[in-house]
């Protein structure tokens, strides 16, 4: 008789080895599950992320029922910075931007923005509007060359 509960002990133990490693394995695959975070990449402007046009152009700035939004941007990583360009679905238009502020931390002693604002450009990279209705970060000067335009139009800087 002092077998039999033995091995009646032994069947139950093995039962409970068997949920609490059960238990571990969801336990352990969750936390494997939550060890990469994708928010960085989120609030940096990517494929399908809502922008706000801040020049005075009037394709920016009519009203519309679909905000403007991020189609392609031109740079290997696939996830735009400020000073890069970027393809826009806006009011069933294709229209190239220029980013020039977003929500994600850049570098230290850079601006984070509230939104993610973008300048409507011709292909040429002339801008379409005439005036820049928000503050444009000090590091677009940096490369003068390619956004002299852009510059030139911009009221603020940060």
């Amino acid at each position: 008789m002092l077998g039999l509960g033995f091995c009646g002990g032994g069947y139950q133990m093995a039962l409970l080895n068997r949920r609490i490693g059960l238990s571990l394995t969801h336990l352990n695959s969750a936390v494997i599950q939550r060890q990469f975070s994708i928010t960085g990449a989120c609030q940096a402007i990517q494929k399908l992320t809502r922008v706000r046009v801040v020049d005075n152009s009037t394709l920016g700035n009519t009203p519309y029922h679909r905000p403007p939004k991020c189609i392609h941007v031109y740079n290997k990583t696939g996830v735009g910075k400020v000073g890069d360009k970027i393809l826009l679905a806006i009011k069933g238009e294709k229209k190239k931007a220029l980013i020039v502020g977003h929500k994600m931390p850049g570098p230290t002693m850079t601006p984070k923005f509230d939104s993610n604002n973008v300048v409507l450009i011709e292909d040429n990279g002339n801008p379409i509007g005439t005036r820049i209705r928000t503050p444009i970060p000090y590091t677009l000067r940096r490369r003068e060359g390619e956004f002299s335009k852009v510059l030139a139009i911009a009221r603020n800087f940060v």
